[in-house]
């Protein structure tokens, strides 16, 4: 399977499933509430740095078709975790901006999720 397959269906599925579940059970605005926990901000910035560097090592794919959407969201995602590691309380500060609006970034998540997945067919 092509790499870049391969990370149109793992994003594309991760982000209608977490879409899907901010909207069906409000998780998005109890995980905003969670960011004044720096431990929490730490840890979950790990896991975002690992898979932003896994997406950017296997597919640092510049070029002017759709693949590069998912070269700017492994970078994007490499950044967003290297910035909870090192500056938890500025991540708190730009989720308290983003609270209200949750409902629009879980359906821009899905349509996301829904057009990455699309691309892998």
């Amino acid at each position: 399977m092509d790499v870049s397959i391969f990370f149109a269906k793992l994003w594309g599925s991760f982000h209608i499933i977490f879409g899907l579940l901010f909207i069906i059970t409000g998780q998005l605005g109890k995980t905003i509430e969670l960011t004044d926990n720096k431990s929490f901000v730490i840890s979950t910035g790990y896991i975002s740095l690992l898979m932003g560097l896994v997406t950017v090592i296997l597919h640092n794919v510049w070029t002017t078709d759709w693949k590069i959407a998912i070269t700017i969201l492994g970078w994007s995602t490499l950044i967003k975790g290297v910035m909870k590691i090192g500056f938890p309380e500025l991540i708190y500060r730009q989720a308290q901006r983003f609270r209200k609006k949750q409902m629009l970034s879980a359906i821009f998540m899905i349509i996301l999720g829904i057009w990455l997945f699309w691309m892998s067919l």
